[in-house]
């Protein structure tokens, strides 16, 4: 039978909190269930609370059946009956038990099934209003307690009163005990940052998620995204984010990545050594040390002060020479994303670029190029650093000084942390608030004044200004709490570096009247712990941007995800242009189901035939040229050019072989020059001044007052200083249709063009005339019956009366044009 020894075994006291290298069991064991305890209790009876009356339950077809919820629920319970299996062998093994023994066993046993509780509590209850999706701070921060307690046995590796030396079968015992809680809490950490037992979405978006948004037959849209937690799918934000770190097929970027992570490690080190030499300073001024001591001492501690800077490496040489460097491997990824990225949107379907704002495009560009750039600074050199120095501190303290000192750092530094993630979260709300109030205000200002005239006519200043001004104090409300919480995050931090660092000082100088400690170390202290804690004056701050960066670069990583709607088939061979004849067999398009654009259409364009294609406004007829140029694949039928289907060729080879003069035509901001040569990019200057000539407006161009050659100047100058001469739109007409000449004149391309009512005649027969004959066929589109007098064919369809105009099938060619109810193709 067991004996029942006094509380700690042998002489020890639980006073004694660091012998032989190493925690007091006895100590040890009573404080870490005792912390979790407190922690899971005094937390989870206000989140208890907050549930009971702010929550709701949750329907149970909304509750998830996971496994690995099964799996966090086992893990728990299997950690709270470990201590009962180490009591059991203590007991019979042994034969003998300690008081510390059976307390641990009780506190950690109540302790995680507290946990379990709250693990149940989180799954069948929901706050209403709880945007987030992921576990609650409390089990979040337990779980990490429980974890970083079990890593804290690793100070007392050299320790004889702890199981690391596996001499006999007990030690071995309790090293398996504590093997199995390592993983098992382990485990329980990373499951908790995947919360498998939650909804995927926030819950209020989840019961709501059968919306349908009728008119584009899509699901409605939520901004989950923005609502869900920072830390949700943090490993695979992770995994995203690591590859460019490393550029890859860049050695010298690649050196100056691991150098810079060698400036980051030596920083570390400074840190250490600059309290320590400031210590060296203090004892040697006290017993009056020799003058070349003292000022080798002070010389070394000044040095190491401009190697770490003012502001705890902020400012120091080495901070600034990683800085430097760092600029090349932040440029090359920046460079790396945007190129990347520009790739992939040109590589998109056209049907996803016109459903989709360009600038709003370019902003998630742009925020995700950024976001990079601030996740990849502040969490490799800031965070991780910051994190670095707290453990080497309580590692430092704990070896030199007393555990206790540790442990008044870990503490400190843990609820400070914890505090301040907490608040930031809670923060977020108002934030989203107080921009939601500013984006209202801006919008009414701005709607208000474009329609100044409106205003005006209905005699309604005062209303106006009257909606400005409440717009103007909701946003200042939210920006007050706002401000006042950022006063609370202050002094709440504050508060805890005040305790802290009394707490410590206080204890310090005990140590130091002990004649335990030297007036020294007592400096020591205060200045290590306020090093420690200036970065983590930032610290809310730099959760805040790594938010929004994880959005940010969330956005921009959807954009890299968005398939290709028309892709090349495998092994797709070039297109072999001959004769240039164009078939439409049996097409059948729609951009959307339900409301068919083209219907049946058969037709054909035969090498040197020019075609004709008129007819009104959502007729069909820029689709034709889309499906030509297989910006989209028609939904039944075939397209040939020269009997090839075009959808088994490569896009690049099909269109490199088109030219085309859009209706809606766009210079680039670029020099005319290259503008007219954009069609073809590796034309002589020659080729472009005789194309410039076919198109009737090169003597144009040499005209000018000053006779100076313009080819080089701006477009937009240009236009300005032909003035009613020729419009800008004229301009970007002629412009184009040099460059298509360029591309099919020169190529012996297919040539297309759209013309609509104003465009003006004398330069579109110029151009024809320039380059009609070395074209393989000519397909020009109109919006209203002309005189296509130079046409050879026209080809017609049927409409039919409806809600839109739609192909109902080709009904024949013509060399005349046909008023009747015929769309002219």
């Amino acid at each position: 039978m067991a004996m029942l020894g006094g509380y700690c075994e042998g002489n020890s006291s639980i006073a004694q909190a660091w012998v032989q290298q190493g925690f007091q069991p006895c100590f040890f064991f009573t404080l870490v269930p005792a912390v979790l305890l407190s922690v899971c209790l005094l937390l989870g009876a206000l989140q208890y609370a907050c549930y009971a009356r702010f929550g709701r339950a949750m329907e149970p077809k909304y509750i998830l059946h996971s496994r690995l919820y099964r799996g966090q629920v086992l893990l728990s319970l299997l950690l709270a009956l470990q201590p009962f299996g180490g009591l059991l062998w203590q007991g019979l093994g042994l034969g003998r038990l300690y008081g510390y023994m059976l307390l641990h066993a009780c506190l950690w046993a109540l302790s995680w099934g507290c946990a379990i509780a709250l693990l149940q509590l989180e799954r069948t209850r929901v706050l209403a209003h709880d945007r987030t999706r992921g576990h609650g701070t409390v089990l979040l921060l337990f779980w990490a307690l429980a974890f970083a307690a079990e890593n804290l046995t690793l100070v007392c590796w050299r320790s004889p009163l702890w199981w690391w030396a596996l001499e006999d079968t007990n030690q071995k015992v309790q090293f398996g005990f504590w093997l199995l809680r390592y993983i098992c809490t382990f485990m329980l950490f990373i499951l908790g940052m995947k919360a498998p037992g939650l909804p995927r979405q926030p819950y209020m978006l989840l019961i709501n998620e059968e919306e349908r948004d009728v008119e584009n037959s899509q699901l409605l849209q939520t901004n989950a995204s923005r609502t869900t937690s920072t830390w949700k799918d943090f490993r695979r934000k992770l995994r995203l984010l690591v590859p460019y770190m490393w550029p890859r097929g860049n050695h010298l970027l690649q050196g100056l990545v691991l150098f810079c992570m060698a400036l980051m490690g030596l920083e570390r080190a400074i840190n250490v050594f600059v309290p320590i030499y400031y210590k060296n300073i203090v004892n040697e001024l006290t017993v009056g040390a020799p003058w070349h001591t003292l000022a080798w001492t002070v010389c070394s501690y000044v040095g190491l002060k401009f190697l770490q800077g003012g502001g705890a490496g902020s400012t120091g040489f080495v901070s600034n020479l990683r800085t430097f460097l760092w600029v090349w491997v932040q440029q090359f990824t920046n460079r790396q994303v945007q190129v990347q990225l520009f790739a992939h949107l040109h590589g998109l379907s056209l049907r996803w670029h016109l459903g989709r704002r360009t600038g709003e495009v370019l902003r998630s560009v742009d925020r995700g190029t950024s976001s990079i750039d601030s996740l990849l600074s502040y969490i490799v050199f800031s965070i991780v650093p910051t994190i670095a120095d707290i453990v080497i501190g309580i590692v430092y303290f704990t070896s030199v000084f007393s555990a206790w000192f540790g442990l008044i750092i870990f503490v400190c530094m843990s609820l400070y942390l914890t505090l301040t993630i907490f608040i930031t979260e809670w923060r977020t709300k108002y934030r989203r608030e107080m921009n939601t109030w500013d984006n209202d205000a801006k919008s009414r200002a701005v709607d208000s004044l474009l329609n100044f005239e409106t205003v005006k006519y209905y005699n309604a200043e005062s209303y106006e200004v009257n909606r400005f001004n409440d717009a103007i104090v909701k946003y200042q409300v939210s920006e007050w709490k706002v401000s006042a919480s950022l006063g609370l995050l202050n002094q709440t931090q504050n508060i805890v570096i005040g305790l802290g660092l009394l707490a410590g000082s206080l204890l310090c100088a005990y140590f130091v009247t002990e004649k335990k400690l030297q007036v020294g170390d007592f400096v020591l202290f205060g200045t290590y712990i306020i090093q420690l804690y200036t970065p983590l004056n930032w610290f809310g701050t730099y959760y805040r941007v790594i938010q929004k960066s994880f959005v940010d670069m969330e956005n921009m990583f959807e954009l890299f995800c968005e398939e290709q709607e028309v892709k090349d088939v495998v092994n797709a061979d070039d297109l072999h242009l001959e004769a240039g004849q164009i078939e439409f067999e049996n097409v059948h398009f729609s951009y959307m189901d339900g409301r068919e654009i083209l219907h049946d259409i058969s037709f054909s364009v035969m090498p040197g035939q020019t075609l004709a294609l008129v007819g009104p406004s959502g007729s069909g007829k820029s689709t034709i040229i889309r499906l030509l140029f297989r910006f989209y694949d028609v939904q039944g039928g075939c397209i040939r050019i020269d009997g090839q289907d075009i959808s088994q060729v490569k896009q690049a080879s099909l269109r490199a072989h088109i030219g085309v003069v859009p209706q809606d035509t766009v210079l680039f901001n670029d020099t005319i020059a290259n503008n007219i040569r954009y069609g073809r990019i590796l034309a002589t200057d020659q080729e472009v001044q005789e194309a410039a000539r076919a198109a009737d407006i090169h003597d144009r161009i040499l005209s000018f007052p000053d006779g100076s050659p313009l080819w080089w100047v701006q477009t937009r100058s240009w236009c300005s200083r032909m003035g009613a001469s020729w419009s800008e739109g004229g301009m970007r007409n002629c412009c184009r249709r040099v460059a298509c000449m360029l591309a099919c004149g020169y190529s012996s391309r297919l040539g297309m063009r759209k013309r609509t009512r104003n465009t003006t005649l004398r330069s579109p027969r110029a151009t024809r005339r320039g380059h009609e004959h070395d074209w393989r066929l000519c397909c020009d589109t109109d919006s209203e019956p002309g005189p296509h007098t130079d046409r050879e064919a026209f080809a017609g369809c049927g409409l039919e009366p409806g809600p839109s105009w739609s192909c109902r099938g080709l009904v024949g060619h013509s060399t005349i044009f046909v008023p009747v109810c015929f769309a002219v193709v």
